[in-house]
């Protein structure tokens, strides 16, 4: 594939992540483009949209909005931060939104306790984001936070799940044939307890 088509690709896989969730073809080949600079790299990533600074912050929300637990990755594992680098550097204007969003994190936080978010303690950084999770705070000054944490939190959940630790995470197998299908009895015992009927 030629690099010009590549681009091309993931511009046009950019420009639909403004939209909507990226599909997981189009999300599996963003992977393999990632592979692909690690491989050319030495087996690192360095960021083309963020600096230094903003990378680390990246990760960070990443790490914060898909953290590992006993059955697998977390959003950093599964290599959100490239995933999003990699995007955000596709689109001029997703890119402009993504760094857009981090300084507005930043300043936010500099006005509470005088400090990056990178720098604020946990809690304050888990009290900013409880806020800007929200669509209910969508107004005045939080705006803005609001707007960039959606997509970034959407972001990470299609790097996630369209990740080989994503996909292993929702026990997807994928097509195959079966001789025999029956419901699993929790999944049963699930419908019938949200229905009221039990």
């Amino acid at each position: 594939m030629s690099e010009q088509s590549r681009r091309e690709i993931l511009r046009n896989i950019a420009l639909g992540a403004t939209l909507a969730a990226i599909p997981a073809e189009a999300a599996q080949h963003v992977h393999r483009e990632v592979a692909d600079i690690k491989t050319r790299n030495g087996g690192t990533y360095k960021p083309k949209l963020f600096n230094a600074h903003e990378y680390a912050t990246i990760r960070l929300l990443s790490e914060t909005i898909i953290p590992a637990d006993d059955v697998s990755g977390s959003g950093v594992d599964a290599g959100a931060p490239e995933f999003i680098d990699l995007i955000g550097s596709s689109n001029e204007d997703m890119g402009t939104q993504l760094t857009g969003g981090l300084a507005w994190l930043d300043r936010a936080m500099e006005k509470r306790n005088g400090k990056s978010f990178m720098e604020s303690p946990a809690a304050d950084r888990t009290a900013i984001l409880d806020v800007v999770a929200f669509r209910k705070n969508l107004t005045g000054d939080m705006a803005p936070g609001v707007v960039f944490f959606a997509q970034l939190r959407r972001l990470v959940a299609d790097a996630f799940y369209t990740s080989p630790i994503g996909v292993k995470d929702i026990g997807y197998m994928g097509n195959k044939g079966m001789t025999k299908f029956e419901v699993p009895a929790a999944a049963i015992a699930y419908a019938v307890k949200k229905s009221g009927l039990a």
